[in-house]
């Protein structure tokens, strides 16, 4: 690329212009280096007109001898300060700005602690001061230099007694060498001059004092008419800082000693008082009756039974050890001693209020200070303040009682001790704050709120005791320590580990003779079980599922009791639909029990013949009503079977259980676990008090971690703890003593609508055949089989008849039914039969509304083979829905377990068929078939019909019309 030159000559810079710049730019450098590298001085002087301090900072050259020369440049202090890099470095340099440009009148607080940073002088500069005496002007000549150093404060004032007036004077003890007051240079208003070392005064009364002296020639006479009021007003304020001595007083006798109650011990006391957002701390010695401040400089004075006065040596080693005992509990205060030394008005320590009532802090050193015989007072004068000034004092016992452990808490804050109520109450607020009776708050340990909690949570209050009951054992080894358990409940403990953990050396108990039954071993095992729980009291949970024969295990267990206890009324609470079961149960396998079935509008309402019985049977609907004077009789035993219906803590079946009274209770259920762990809750807090805690703490440790957070390690816990209260069985657990096929039936009671319907229908029927001979009625079996099956409809469901009249949807067997699905239906897969395809729809639209999947299969079902495959290998399909006609035959479905036949066939081989749908070759579960039939009704007459009358019910090609003509006119009277 060219270059034109003469371009190149007419864009030539023009350099000369930026030569002042540089020049300029150098000798800032130059400058820059200069400050640096010169000594720096900080010289005292005077104002000029105004005759202050002025402090300066200054560079300067020295000559060879170490003298300062000319020129000396005064420099900015503030200049520096963002150079320095530690607190006293700071501090010196903002201290020499306060003085340069000072107008500021008289001695104040902030150019004392200026003064103290400079002469701290962490550079190590020479100071100097200007000697107007060699003139005027400041420069090198006018320089002399000094030393600068705080003054610890060594005054004392001398009062003589002279005739009839006192002669006062002053001396200053200054580095080993007294000083008469009146001979003392006072300079710059701050400092004591001896030679070329100024002394810095902190406290600026101090310069008052000397100043007076000297103006005195340190001599202060004072009449004795008006000495007491100078002593009074003057020497005793001087007296906390400065220490007088008053020759003319003579040191106590032994007499005057003893007289005065000087003998005994010094007390150690700390007065608080508060200014402003400050609370003060004053310890005060008391020598016999005088209370002296420990910080200051009083003398003992006091007046014998005579009225002559002498005077006492202080305890000097006693008050500086009660001054460290303060000191060291709070750095604050640690460095607030330099000033009381220096400041005529401090006698006392200090500290924000906000840190001083912070409890974590002034309880410990309340704490420490009275350990050392240290007495706080005034505390609770302070404002707004009702905070106890003690620590709690906690004392735990637990003893045994006789269902229970009885523990006996005790807190006490000094000889205040707090009711247990309280305690609960705070603890159940979660405060650490608990009302004492003096009205006064104590603060709780913070280490002790969770232990608290939890004994409350384990435990009942019973005046001022807790009750943990027995079967919370193991978390009362868990929650107490060794020492604080007495030796009995020790024993209790170990005994109860022993025998639960592995139900070692259980007794075994032969079945009772009233039994009419042969019970399978695991049977025999749950009645064994069920005693041992009694030996012990406590109370549990039958958990085996449906069909193991749960209430045999209790008719056993009931008749075994004979024995035991004299008082054996038991109360058996179950669902409306098992009332008739379990009358039904007791007749066949316990007839020798005096049953009293405590339901229906016909009921007793009475308690005062239950002694008379062995069992009162009642339906949860009816305890409800029935609970006023329920609740005030207490039963040997409580059974609750179907026990799922209290796990929900709010219903009002749940609290009108736990007003009943008894000496144990136990729960039947073969789902204590239906939608979550909390199910178990309700259940087992009525059947073991106390096992689980308060609601609340068992929502938070087990039933939420475990329900949304799968805590395994949580599942762990909580399986253990209530292992030795629960038993369940599954069928595949006890399948070898199980037989293939398990057949049981529930019996349903209608509801008021229900039965009437029934009875309406019934009725009209009755009449037709009592109205008509035997040989009409064999002409009209049409008209009397249509009202026969209509009869079986309604005990199904009424609204199978809607097509003819509205009659409702009330249905005891849906409600049952729907209510075995749901809770069989997680677990197990159902097979439901039902001559009636109207009925089959029903349960559809209900299983339908639940999200239930299933498959349906009627005669006019056209893909069969598609509808049973959906069953039998859909894992999700759990419900199979078939016509008794349809699927009586031909179908393999090893799938199911569980078989429900809604409705009785007159033939019970067409019945056998339907359930050997299940129970076929491949088949590995135990099939449980489970027939539902209306009590009082048709239905349970067609039942007792299939075991007198076999012959008629055997022979599987006959119709329902042969049936029909085979019966009488009685027999079908009896019939309906």
């Amino acid at each position: 690329m060219m270059i034109d030159n003469q371009d190149f000559d007419k864009e030539k810079p023009d350099f000369e212009r930026l030569l002042p710049i540089i020049n300029q730019q150098k000798a800032t450098t130059l400058n820059l280096v200069d400050d640096h590298f010169l000594p720096k001085i900080v010289i005292f002087s005077r104002h000029k007109y105004y005759r202050h301090l002025v402090v300066e900072l200054a560079n300067v050259a020295f000559t060879q001898s170490g003298k300062p020369k000319n020129p000396i440049k005064i420099l900015d202090p503030l200049d520096f300060v963002w150079k320095a890099e530690k607190q006293d470095e700071i501090k010196f340099y903002t201290g020499i700005s306060r003085f340069k440009n000072n107008y500021s009148e008289g001695r104040n607080d902030t150019e004392v602690a200026a003064l103290k940073a400079i002469a701290k002088n962490p550079y190590q500069v020479k100071f100097y001061q200007h000697d107007e005496k060699a003139g005027s002007t400041l420069n090198a000549s006018t320089l002399v230099e000094i030393t600068v150093v705080v003054l610890k404060l060594n005054l004392e004032i001398n009062v003589d007694e002279r005739g009839d007036s006192f002669a006062i004077s002053g001396w200053l003890h200054l580095a080993n060498k007294v000083y008469n007051l009146e001979d003392l240079i006072l300079k710059y208003q701050y400092f004591v001059q001896v030679k070329n070392h100024f002394y810095l005064i902190s406290n600026p009364h101090f310069i008052h004092v000397i100043d007076f002296f000297k103006k005195q020639q340190n001599n202060v006479v004072i009449d004795r008419v008006d000495y007491e009021d100078f002593q009074q007003n003057i020497l005793s304020h001087l007296e906390e800082k400065i220490k007088i001595n008053y020759s003319y007083l003579k040191p106590a006798t032994q007499k005057q000693f003893i007289e005065q109650g000087f003998d005994l011990e010094n007390e150690q006391i700390i007065y608080l008082t508060e200014s402003e957002d400050f609370v003060l701390l004053t310890p005060v010695m008391r020598y016999g009756g005088l209370e002296i401040p420990v910080i200051s400089k009083k003398q003992i004075q006091a007046k014998d039974k005579r009225g002559k006065l002498f005077t006492l040596e202080r305890d000097e080693d006693k008050e500086l050890q009660f001054i460290t005992n303060i000191a060291k509990m709070h750095p604050y205060f640690e460095e607030q001693i330099p000033e009381f030394s220096e400041q005529l008005h401090t006698d006392c320590f200090y500290m924000h209020r906000k840190h001083f009532l912070a409890p974590e802090w002034f309880l410990t050193a309340f704490e420490a200070w009275r350990s050392k015989g240290i007495a706080i007072l005034g505390f609770n004068n302070l404002k707004n303040n009702k905070l106890s000034a003690y620590q709690a004092k906690i004392n735990i016992n637990v003893i045994s009682g006789v269902d229970w452990f009885e523990t006996a808490i005790k807190v006490k804050f000094n000889k205040q001790t707090v009711s247990l109520k309280h305690l609960h109450k705070s603890i159940r607020n979660k405060s650490k704050f608990v009302q004492l009776d003096d009205g006064t708050t104590g603060i709780l340990p913070a280490e002790w709120l969770a232990k608290f909690e939890a004994y409350f949570a384990a435990a009942e209050i019973v005046e001022e005791t807790l009750h943990t009951p027995n079967v919370n054992y193991a978390t009362v080894e868990e929650l107490y320590e060794t020492e604080l358990l007495d030796v009995e409940s020790k024993q209790r403990i170990e005994l109860y580990k022993t025998k639960l953990a592995g139900f070692n050396n259980i007794a075994t108990i032969a079945v009772p003779e009233g039994l009419k039954a042969t019970l399978r071993d695991y049977q025999k095992e749950g009645l064994i079980w069920l005693n041992f729980l009694d030996e012990f009291n406590f109370g549990g949970c039958l958990a085996d599922d449906m069909g193991l024969g749960k209430t045999i295990q209790v008719l056993a267990f009931i008749l075994s009791q004979r024995e035991k206890h004299a008082h054996q009324t038991n109360l058996v609470v179950v669902p409306a639909s098992l009332v008739f079961n379990w009358q039904k149960e007791i007749e066949k396998f316990a007839p020798s029990l005096k049953l009293l079935t405590i339901y229906g509008a016909d009921r007793a309402k009475v308690a005062k013949d239950f002694n008379q019985y062995e069992v009162v049977l009642t339906s949860y609907g009816t305890l409800l009503s029935d609970i006023k004077f329920l609740k005030d009789y207490r039963f040997n035993y409580i059974f609750l079977d179907e026990s799922q219906n209290i796990k929900n803590t709010d219903s009002q079946r749940y609290k009108a259980v736990r007003l009943l009274q008894s000496r144990n209770k136990i729960v039947l259920t073969g789902t204590p676990i239906e939608n979550n762990t909390f199910d178990l809750y309700g259940q087992l807090s009525f059947a073991c008090p106390g096992l689980l805690g308060s609601k609340e703490q068992f929502k938070q440790i087990y039933s939420v971690p475990i329900d949304q957070f799968k805590d395994a390690k949580r599942a762990t816990e909580l399986q253990r703890k209530i292992n030795p209260f629960v038993l369940r069985r599954t069928k595949e657990q006890v399948a070898k003593e199980l037989p293939d096929k398990t057949e049981i039936t529930i019996y349903c009671e209608m509801g008021t609508q229900q039965r009437e319907i029934y009875e309406s229908c019934r009725t009209e029927i009755r009449d037709y055949l009592m109205g008509n001979p035997e040989n009409e009625l064999t002409k009209s079996s049409m008209h009397v089989l249509q009202g026969i099956t209509k009869l079986r409809q309604i005990c199904n469901s009424p609204a199978i008849l809607s097509k003819e009249k509205n009659y409702g949807n009330a249905s005891a067997k849906m409600d049952v039914l729907l209510e075995q699905i749901e809770n069989k239906s997680t677990n197990h897969n159902i097979l439901v039969f039902s001559q009636f395809v109207s009925m089959l729809d029903l349960v559809k639209e209900q299983l339908e509304q639940r999200n239930i999947a299933f498959a349906y299969l009627t005669g006019t079902t056209k893909n069969r083979e598609e509808v049973v495959n959906s069953f039998q290998q859909n894992a999700a399909v759990k419900v199979f829905l078939i016509s008794l006609k349809a699927g009586g035959v031909g179908l393999n479905l090893t799938k199911a377990d569980y078989v429900f036949l809604i409705d009785p066939w007159w033939n019970p081989a067409v019945e056998n068929q339907a359930i050997d749908r299940a129970y076929r070759i491949g088949q590995q579960n135990n099939v449980m078939a489970v027939r539902l039939i209306c009590q009082d009704t048709i239905e349970e007459k067609i039942m007792l019909m299939q075991e007198t009358k076999k012959d008629l019910a055997s022979d599987l090609i006959k119709t329902d019309e042969f049936i029909f003509k085979s019966l009488t006119k009685n027999d079908l009277l009896e019939l309906i």
